[in-house]
C-alpha cells in the first residue's frame, strides 16, 4: 500500500462521533464514550489528532487502526490480566465492561527515551538521577537501554489538567491506591510490558515503552482498560538499525506520527496563531505511517474497504443495536 492508495479515501474519516440515540456521552480527545444500561460502555475510537492542545485535523483510519492493534494485543495477553472488552461491533468500536478507573496512570519505561516533562530522558538530562522512586546511573545515553524496565507512573487528571510524576511511596501513602493494589498493578503492568516487548522483537521491533490504564469493575477486580500496546500509547522502534544508529549518536527508527505537528511548528506558533491549512498528502501520508504501524506491529495486512459507506453512518448503525441488549 501506497499513497496513491490512500488518495481515493481523503474525506474518509471520523472527526466525530456524536450519536443521538446513545446515552451518556463523554468526549475525549480521541474516543467517545457512551454507558449503556447494564453496566456496559461504547467506546469509538474517531480519527482525531490533536496536539498543541487543540484539535488539528482528522487522519484517515486512524481510529480503526487503534481499536484493531488494541484487539490483537488484549487477545494475546487476556492470559495475563483480565480486560474490559466484551465485542467489538465495528472496526472502530469497543463495547465494554464500565469499570471505575484508577487515579494512575502506569508507564513502564525499558530505554531513556521520551519527550514530555514527564519522560525520564527529559528530567535525566536535567540533571535528576532519582525518578518515581528509581535511581538510574550516571552516564546514560539519549535512548539506551535500561538495566530492567521501570515503572514510572503519573497521577492521571480526569479534568484536563496535568498528569505529575508519582512514586510508589506517595501513591500508597496519599491514598492513591491501596499497597496491595499497587502491588498488583504493578506486577500487571511489567508483565504486559514483558509480553509486548517479546511479541514486539518477532516482528522486528523493539517496545520501548507503553502506558497502561487499569480499573476495577463491579467485584473488585483489576482489569485493564483503554488501549494496550497501540501506535499512540506506545513507543516502537526498528529493532535491525536500533544498534547502529545508537553508536552514532542517532534517533532510533519508529512510526514517525509527528509529521503533521512538525510541519506546523515550522509555520507558526501553534499555540497562539491560526493554524495553516494542512495539505491532504501530509494527512494522507499520516495515515500510511498508522497503517504500516498496525501490518507491522499485528502482522496482518490493513484491507481498505471496497463500499466506502461514510465512517458515522456505518458506526451508527453497528452501535445502535446495543441499546436493545
Amino acid at each position: 500500500m501506497d499513497l496513491a492508495d490512500l488518495r481515493a479515501f481523503a474525506s474518509y474519516t471520523l472527526p466525530d462521533a456524536a450519536i443521538a440515540e446513545l446515552p451518556n456521552r463523554y468526549r475525549g480527545k480521541v474516543r467517545e464514550n457512551y454507558d449503556l444500561p447494564g453496566g456496559r460502555r461504547v467506546l469509538i475510537a474517531t480519527d482525531r489528532l490533536s496536539a498543541f492542545d487543540r484539535m488539528i485535523c482528522a487522519v484517515p483510519f486512524k481510529g480503526q487502526v487503534l481499536t484493531q492493534t488494541a484487539r490483537h494485543w488484549f487477545a494475546a495477553t487476556a492470559d495475563i490480566c483480565a480486560n474490559h472488552v466484551l465485542s467489538y461491533p465495528d472496526p472502530n468500536v469497543v463495547l465494554a465492561r464500565r469499570l471505575d478507573i484508577l487515579p494512575v496512570e502506569i508507564v513502564v519505561r525499558g530505554y531513556l527515551a521520551g519527550t514530555t516533562g514527564t519522560s525520564v530522558l527529559t528530567m535525566y538530562k536535567a540533571g535528576a538521577r532519582t525518578m518515581y522512586g528509581v535511581r538510574l546511573p550516571d552516564g546514560l545515553r539519549d535512548n539506551e537501554r535500561l538495566a530492567a524496565p521501570i515503572l514510572t507512573p503519573t497521577s492521571k487528571e480526569f479534568d484536563g489538567g496535568h498528569d505529575a510524576p508519582l512514586t510508589p511511596h506517595e501513591i500508597v501513602t496519599s491514598g492513591l491506591l491501596p499497597a496491595h493494589t499497587w502491588d498488583e498493578v504493578s506486577a500487571l503492568a511489567l508483565a504486559l510490558f514483558a509480553r509486548g516487548q517479546d511479541m514486539a522483537a518477532e516482528r522486528g521491533l523493539i517496545l520501548a515503552d507503553t502506558k497502561y490504564e487499569f480499573g476495577l469493575d463491579g467485584e473488585g477486580r483489576v482489569v485493564l482498560a483503554d488501549e494496550i500496546h497501540t501506535p499512540d500509547s506506545s513507543r516502537f522502534w526498528r529493532a535491525d538499525s536500533y544498534a547502529a544508529r545508537f553508536e552514532a549518536g542517532l534517533a532510533p527508527e519508529s512510526f514517525d506520527k509527528d509529521v503533521i505537528r512538525r510541519w506546523i511548528s515550522a509555520r507558526c506558533d501553534p499555540y497562539r496563531d491560526e493554524l495553516p491549512a494542512i495539505p491532504d498528502d501530509l494527512i494522507l501520508a499520516t495515515a500510511l505511517v498508522y497503517i504500516r504501524a498496525y501490518e507491522t506491529i499485528t502482522g496482518t495486512a490493513f484491507v481498505l474497504p471496497v463500499d466506502a459507506v461514510p465512517v458515522l453512518e456505518r458506526v451508527r448503525r453497528n452501535v445502535l443495536p446495543l441499546l436493545n441488549g
